[in-house]
């Protein structure tokens, strides 16, 4: 029954590129058509109850089947299969095929539900299963210059077709500061700062004090040497605290900045954020939050990511993200959707990940290769063909905090891009 339901998911699921599935008594059998632009794959299935685990949640279970080795690519690599179902399937497109069968719908409903409860303690227990797995598994696959983790900005009209992911990284720094509008003397929070690449940026480039508070262990420790080693230790403070105890000290900054933090939050926690948020922005104060999105309506964390990846997080939609912040009084200055950029960042990290495949699997073992690996390409290919995007919210309490128009922005982003190049 299950091989049945799998081939009737499959013929509807794949119909242009092609997708070869031998199954584990021998049946192989080859569903849509080549087609240019679309990979041609081929699996294979090690026992009969894969396709039974994919029909139920096609996510979690072709996953965990990649993982245990249940699941093998005999043609092909986990991008090119992942990218070749989400391609049949485009947001734009109203497709959506690997949705979970309803009762796994439903489970993950409730487990969604549960997680919403983020308090302080599970935060950083969260917060450690992702962040605290080892630095050096981050430095095999992220920007060397900035240690990024985070969305990159592909300005290719500064640097060219050609631009690395350094650059890509460097451009994205740029561009939230330049959003940021910093002055000379001004006191800066990056909430969420991981291994202090933003702290370290501005700094060097601004006359400026600040400080960066995590929940990683591992972060925090790594981002004090890196501050260190580049020179600005008197100007930056890294703090191991959550953002809810750091907002009840009463200190305000005057400018906040949030770069990949807030999908970690929590959906019932999110007027909880903007709050502390208004609490310690100043009058005259901006914020910029870079967070991943949804382009649609809100929705939930599929099974898959909430199990191995980020428990307790939540991708919020643009639409939720402002009503809760206009609770605060937090005026939404300007909006910007970064719509392919993170998908041109994860293929960067995948293609290091594969160029590391042995020292990564030294350092864990081959099953979370595998499972790491699965994850990049779920997260780059719903970049380019699913409901996800980056969006930069810039916030200001008062309406006259900053100029009228967005010229400065574009003005002060070549700037610090003139002064990387020079």
């Amino acid at each position: 029954m299950s091989k049945t339901l799998l081939d009737r998911f499959l013929s509807g699921a794949v119909e242009r590129g092609r997708l070869g599935v031998v199954f584990a008594d021998g049946e192989a059998r080859v569903y849509g058509g080549s087609a240019e632009g679309f990979p041609d794959i081929v699996i294979r299935f090690t026992d009969d109850a894969v396709p039974r685990d994919i029909v139920l949640d096609p996510r979690l279970g072709a996953a965990e089947a990649f993982m245990d080795g249940r699941l093998v690519i005999e043609e092909g690599d986990v991008m090119g299969l992942v990218g070749l179902l989400r391609m049949n399937g485009r947001w734009e497109r109203g497709g959506d095929r690997l949705r979970p069968s309803l009762p796994k719908r439903l489970v993950n409903k409730a487990a969604v539900a549960v997680d919403k409860f983020n308090t302080a303690v599970s935060a950083r227990r969260n917060a450690a299963h992702h962040y605290d797995i080892g630095n050096p598994l981050y430095a095999l696959m992220l920007d060397p210059d900035h240690f990024q983790y985070s969305c990159a900005y592909w300005n290719t009209d500064h640097f060219g077709p050609e631009m690395t992911l350094a650059e890509a990284q460097e451009a994205k720094l740029a561009h939230i500061a330049a959003k940021l509008a910093i002055r000379p003397g001004q006191k800066v929070l990056d909430i969420g700062c991981g291994w202090g690449g933003m702290a370290i940026y501005l700094a060097r480039h601004y006359d400026v004090e600040v400080t960066g508070i995590t929940l990683s262990s591992e972060q925090a420790s790594l981002a004090r040497k890196r501050i260190a080693e580049a020179g600005v230790a008197g100007q930056v403070t890294i703090e191991l605290v959550d953002y809810r105890d750091f907002a009840a000290s009463g200190n305000t900054f005057d400018r906040i900045v949030s770069v990949g933090m807030f999908e970690h939050v929590g959906q019932a926690q999110f007027d909880t954020f903007f709050e502390c948020c208004a609490r310690l922005l100043d009058p005259m104060g901006v914020m910029l939050i870079h967070t991943i999105g949804r382009m649609g309506s809100p929705g939930v964390t599929d099974a898959f990511t909430r199990k191995y990846i980020f428990p307790g997080g939540y991708i919020p939609a643009l639409s939720e993200t402002v009503a809760s912040s206009e609770k605060f009084r937090l005026i939404a200055a300007d909006v910007e959707a970064l719509r392919v950029h993170y998908a041109k960042t994860i293929r960067q990290w995948y293609a290091n990940c594969m160029a590391n495949r042995d020292a990564i699997i030294a350092l864990h073992d081959e099953r979370f290769f595998r499972m790491w690996t699965f994850y990049l390409a779920g997260a780059a290919t719903v970049f380019e063909h699913g409901g996800m995007c980056n969006y930069q919210v810039q916030y200001v309490r008062d309406r006259r905090a900053l100029p009228l128009t967005r010229d400065w922005i574009a003005q002060e982003e070549k700037r610090l891009l003139a002064d990387a190049k020079a």
